[in-house]
Formats: structure tokens, sequence, C-alpha cells
């Protein structure tokens, strides 16, 4: 017999056996029934749309005795339950929609490289549901098509003109690296068009241009993978898996960029002479009026027991020839191995350690792992870790689960020469290059000002609704002065807004927040100068939330601070992937190691950010959903809920399910499967590609998650 549900599974929605929903492009339903999701806010009844509404006994009596605990947190207030929407007349087996289902569905993602324009022919295919359907095109204009790209593929180059006088004046030489020690093999170049597929939609959040990232190309599979070795065979030192994909005009890339021999390679030492060539541009005693250039470590997060399938493979290596290889040295890539059965001692021999290494990491990938484990962790941040509020996992503090943030921690100490960390997922991908990704999000970030700034990045930027990002910025200023400090609870939530370190709750001891975080004056004095042109310590890709004022179901998980007194007000951006700067990993691994405290992995920098005074940044990304939402709509489901328990960050979650970026996202891996020319939910594939308007191209677009990348084929 099942015993009671543990705390993490009290979550009246997750009673429902959402294991078997999966993501699905569902068709729209009529006119009519859409017309009553085009207003600016749902209707209680539209809040909430259950995917499954057959429930078991078991899951009745859970349901029933959630609710009861739900009415004792809330005082009595009540939960609004699931309904079925009005009208409705479904067999009682088929699923329910969410409300945004209902809006009209973005098909302009799978128009194909035949319908390529320059910018001044481009109209995106979203109206942000206002009166019209998007723009589709149909199958009379499909045919008149040329049956190949009307446009030609040309080298992508974001980088830099390293030999101009204008980068030398300011900058050491970056001397070029090569994939093998004899300097006969550059790395590969990228490809793209110089243009877009006409009715491609618009982000509903996030912007390009505000990032400074190219907007008006797109990137196709053979132009950012062939490269890589997408489109040739083993016996030329490829991968292959060209003949499953329609491919019409893709031999220009490949006359272009020739085939690269992957066979042999070793990224490791391919990236430790790219570094021994530039070390002057990264000396710490650098003198003079040359600016010393930072170096980051980029650590893919990575475990025993990963395949690495072939696409997987080409995206990596795409990823360390672009940060790495052709910058010059200013990133290197990691993999940080997780060891998941703690009997294997690789600590204590060098044999064992390799061994494990080399079964479970390709070889090209060995001199860039690092191994470590669970029980490594236990000797390194030694117990006790007392007063817990809420272990809604029911794990250990020292398994990943609960603290991802102490290998890295770990790692940082074991390699101080970094300035930053990246903390990235393998289920992660890129359609876009990877080095003006990072380096337009790190240089956007430096030149952030301080003030209103966590207010800002707990708020999603929706350009349609909001406009440019001055015009944002104006706007959470007059509403954190007008609304939010009125509304605020200080005790819970901490000041607002928040201005330099914050520490002034009940606590049994702290670490002292560094002398440089102490602002030169007040809030309102600040004409928006503090903090512009200093670098972030924390960047994140989704809003930096208050916990507090969601039903996030491990806000509670915090370790370590006396539970005689209140919880500390502390703040958390869902999804670890992150940037973290050298002296907030320090900060991180003194308070854990000497203070005892910690919190959940995606409350633990965010958190210590506020209560250190740290420049943390919520960097706008551009994020595609796969529906046109209604832009002032959007503003009121995910910036300003009615209740606790509709933040997107809580059981609002369902929201982000067609969203290209969000740690439940279904859009996400359906979009890069039919990227990649594979069938999904029974479109696409290369029949249906031929037969209309050819293989899928992108803008760059960061995309979360992607747990499968083998498709069923045609």
């Amino acid at each position: 017999m099942k015993g009671l549900p543990r705390l993490r599974d009290l979550n009246p929605l997750r009673t429902f056996d959402n294991g078997r929903f999966s993501y699905q492009r569902l068709p729209n339903p009529s006119p009519t029934e859409s017309q009553q999701y085009q207003s600016h806010a749902a209707t209680k009844s539209q809040r909430w749309r259950n995917p499954l509404v057959r429930l078991s006994f078991t899951k009745l009596i859970t349901l029933a005795i959630t609710s009861i605990i739900i009415l004792a947190f809330l005082g009595g207030r009540g939960y609004h339950q699931v309904r079925k929407q009005k009208g409705e007349d479904k067999p009682v087996d088929s699923p329910s929609l969410f409300y945004w289902q209902y809006y009209w569905r973005l098909d302009g993602y799978y128009n194909g490289v035949r319908t390529l324009v320059s910018p001044a022919q481009y109209e995106p295919e979203n109206r942000f549901n206002r009166t019209i359907p998007p723009t589709h095109i149909g199958n009379p204009e499909m045919a008149k098509f040329s049956p190949e790209p009307p446009l030609d593929p040309v080298r992508y180059d974001p980088y830099p003109d390293w030999k101009s006088a204008e980068y030398l004046k300011d900058h050491e030489q970056m001397h070029p690296c090569y994939l093998d020690a004899e300097e006969k093999v550059s790395p590969p170049d990228t490809y793209a068009y110089p243009g877009v597929p006409q009715h491609m939609a618009q982000p509903l959040y996030g912007s390009y241009k505000e990032l400074g990232i190219e907007e008006n190309v797109c990137f196709e599979r053979f132009g950012r993978l062939g490269p890589y070795g997408y489109g040739y065979n083993e016996s030329e030192g490829g991968l292959g898996i060209v003949n499953r994909s329609e491919n019409a005009g893709s031999e220009k890339v490949s006359r272009q960029s020739g085939y690269t021999d992957y066979t042999s390679m070793d990224w490791g030492s391919a990236q430790k002479r790219c570094y021994d060539k530039n070390k002057a541009r990264f000396d710490v005693q650098q003198t003079g009026r040359k600016k010393r250039v930072e170096r980051h470590a980029y650590v893919m997060r990575t475990w025993t027991g990963y395949e690495y399938n072939e696409y997987q493979m080409l995206s990596l290596r795409a990823m360390i020839t672009e940060l790495s290889l052709k910058s010059g040295g200013e990133y290197d890539v990691h993999f940080l191995v997780h060891v998941k059965n703690n009997s294997i001692p690789i600590w204590a021999s060098p044999r064992i350690y390799q061994e494990t290494l080399q079964n479970n990491v390709p070889r090209e990938f060995w001199n860039i792992s690092t191994l470590w484990s669970e029980q490594q962790m236990e000797t390194y941040y030694l117990e006790p870790f007392p007063d817990n509020f809420a272990n809604m996992a029911g794990s250990s503090i020292h398994g990943v689960y609960r603290s991802a943030h102490f290998p890295l921690q770990w790692f940082s100490q074991q390699h101080p020469h970094y300035d930053f960390v990246w903390n990235w997922e393998m289920d992660m991908r890129n359609t876009g290059h990877y080095w003006e990704f990072h380096s337009r999000v790190s240089d956007w970030a430096q030149n952030q000002p301080r003030k209103g700034l966590w207010e800002r990045s707990a708020r999603f930027w929706i350009p349609e609704h909001h406009g440019s990002y001055a015009n944002f910025t104006n706007l959470v200023e007059r509403e954190t002065c007008d609304r939010d400090i009125a509304a605020n609870d200080l005790a819970q939530n901490g000041p607002v807004p928040l201005w330099g370190p914050y520490q002034d709750f009940p606590h049994s001891g702290m670490l002292a927040p560094p002398n440089d975080t102490i602002p030169p004056t007040s809030y309102e004095a600040d004409s928006y100068t503090w903090g512009v042109g200093e670098h972030a310590d924390l960047i994140v890709f989704n809003p930096l939330f208050d916990p507090a004022r969601t039903n996030w179901v491990f806000s509670w998980d915090v370790t370590g601070y006396n539970r005689s007194l209140p919880i500390p007000p502390r703040r958390a951006a869902i999804i670890t992937v992150a940037r973290l700067s050298k002296r907030l990993l320090g900060i991180m691994h003194e308070e854990t190691w000497r203070m005892k405290h910690s919190m959940f992995p995606e409350m633990w920098p965010a958190a210590l950010s506020m209560h250190h005074g740290l420049k943390a940044v919520y960097a706008p990304h551009p994020v595609y959903f796969d529906r046109d939402w209604e832009a002032g709509h959007a503003d009121e489901v995910f910036n300003h809920p009615e209740e606790v328990w509709e933040s997107p960050f809580g059981w609002g979650e369902h929201n982000l399910l067609g969203s290209s970026f969000y740690y439940n996202s279904g859009f996400s891996g359906a979009l890069w499967r039919r990227w990649l020319g594979q069938r999904e939910n029974g479109e696409g594939g290369r029949r249906e590609e031929e037969g209309r308007s050819g293989r899928m191209c992108l803008r760059g677009t960061l995309l979360h998650p992607v747990k499968s990348e083998n498709g069923p084929e045609d």
C-alpha cells in the first residue's frame, strides 16, 4: 500500500497524472470559442485548464487531503478549483485545454528556407491576438517559391576585428588558435542566411536589439551544424546523418566550409594551446593602458551514464569552437561529471578515476572533464547543516538535487584564475552563435545601472506591451513607487526597492558584505549611474523573483538559519543556468563551510546576491511562444498575478509550457526537433519539408529543455 505523499507532492495540480501529459500542438477551436480568450484578463474559470480529467480513487483522496492543507495555509480563502470551460462538449476521456491553447497557433516557425526574405520585406506572423488571426502562407503561394533558397548563406562572424587598430589600441594582440598542434587546421566558421523566413514570429518577451544580437539573420542546420560534422560521413571525419534530411542548397555551405576531420580531436589540448598563445591578454599584472580580458569557465553539468548522441556532439563542438578557440581563449569549456555511484573511490585511485572518466565521456572531451561525487562533497562541506525550514525534496543536503551549487563552488576554488563561471545544463540548445550570445549578454549586464535593477529583473519585459527597455525602466520605477512600496511586507520580502546589501533582518550570524557594495548615495539621489560599467556578479535567464510572493514548492528549502527566527527574505531564478562571478562563488563557499548556510540551488546565488549587495541581473533574451498571446494579458499573467498560486513560478507554471525557455517547456524540444528535420506530433520531416517550403531557419534562440533529439523521421 502506498504511503501518503511527501510535502513536495502537495500541489493539488500535481495530483493529476501529469507524467502522461506531453506537450502537443493542438488545433485551434472555432473562432467563436477563441474570441472569449482575446480579452486582457482571463476569467476565474479560465485560469487553470487541467490536462487530464480522470482521477484514480487514491488521487481523489490525496487531492482532498491536500485541499484541506491548502485551506489551512490560506486562512480559509480557498482554492479556485479546476473547472470545465462553459459550453464545451468533450468526451470524458479527452484532455481539457489550458486557456492559452485557445489563442491562435503560430506556424511561421516552420516556414522554410524557400520563404526567406530581406528585413525590408519581412512581416511577422503574430498579431499579439488583437482582432485578426496570424498571417499564414497558403498552398498556392507555396507553389510559387523557388525550389532552392532565394538567398545564399554567408559566413557569420560576430567577433571584433582582432587585427584592427581600434581593437589593438586597448587590447593585447589576439593570436589565432587551431584544432591541431601543427597549426594546420583552423577552427571552422558558422554560416547563416542574411534574412528570415517570411512570417516567422516575433518573441513575446525579450529582445535581440536590446542585447545587441543580430536579429535579421537565421540559422538552418547545415550552416549551423555542418562545420562540426553534420552532413558528411565518418570516413571524412564527420557524423553523417545527412541522408535523413531535406538539403536543397546546402552544398553552398560545404563549398565554403569544407569538411573538418574530428576523428582524433582533443579539445582539452586545443584549449590549452589557445590559452598559452594568448596569456598576455589575460595577465592580471598587466600594466599600461591595455585592458585585461576576463577569463570564463563554461561548465557543462553532466553525469556518468549520460548518452552523447550525434546532435549533442555537434552542439558541444560548436560551443567549444565558438566560445574558446575562435575567441583566443576567453572561455575554457569544462565538463563537470557527477559520478552517481558513491562507492567508486575516484579520490583514492588515479587509475579508477581515469577508468571512470573514459567509460563515461567521449574521447574527444576527456581532457576537459573533471569528476566529482556527492560523497566527495560530504568530506568537503562537513556536517552538520542544522535548522532546515522545509526539505521539500526529501533528500540529503549533499545531494545534487538540493545542492548542485556545492560542486560548482568547489570547482571555482580549484580554478581561481577564472573571473566568471557559467553554469550550463546538458539539455540547453542554441540555434545561434555561442560567443555572440554570451558576450552580448555580458556586455549588456555590465552596462546596467544598479538603480531599480532588482525590480526590473523581477519582471518579464514584453516589448509589444511595455515599449522600449528605457520605457520599461521608467514604468517599473513608477510601479515601484506607486504600488510596490505600499504593498510590501518588509519582514517577509525585504525592502522595496532593494539598494545595496540587505542583512537587516533577524539572524544568528552572517558574513559581512564586501565594502564596495555599499551605495555611494541614497536611492533617490542616484541618477542611474551607480553600477554602470560594473561587471554583474550574477546573470540569470529568467526573472529574479521573490519566493515569498509565490507558492513555489522549494521556497522554504533554507538551511542553517535559526528556525526560531523568521525565514530570511530571499530571491530566486528558475533554471540554474547562470553566469556567476568568482566573488559570488567565493561568498557562497564561505557561507556554506563557515556559516553552514545553504538554500535550494535556484535560490542560493540570488539570495546571497541580495544579502551581500552584489550586482544581479536578469538578461531579457528573446523567448518565443507557440501561441499568439495578447501582450497586455501576458503582462497580467506573468508580471501581475492576482493570487499567490497564480504566479508563473508556482502553480501558474502551465502558462510557460508553450514557451521556448523554461524548466517545463514543451515547445522548446518540439521546435528543436523540427529544426533538425524530424517529425513532431505527425508534422514536419523530410517529405513535408521537400513538399512545402524547405528546412526551417530560426533566429538565434536559447532553448530549454531539450530532453530528446531522436524523433521519428521519414
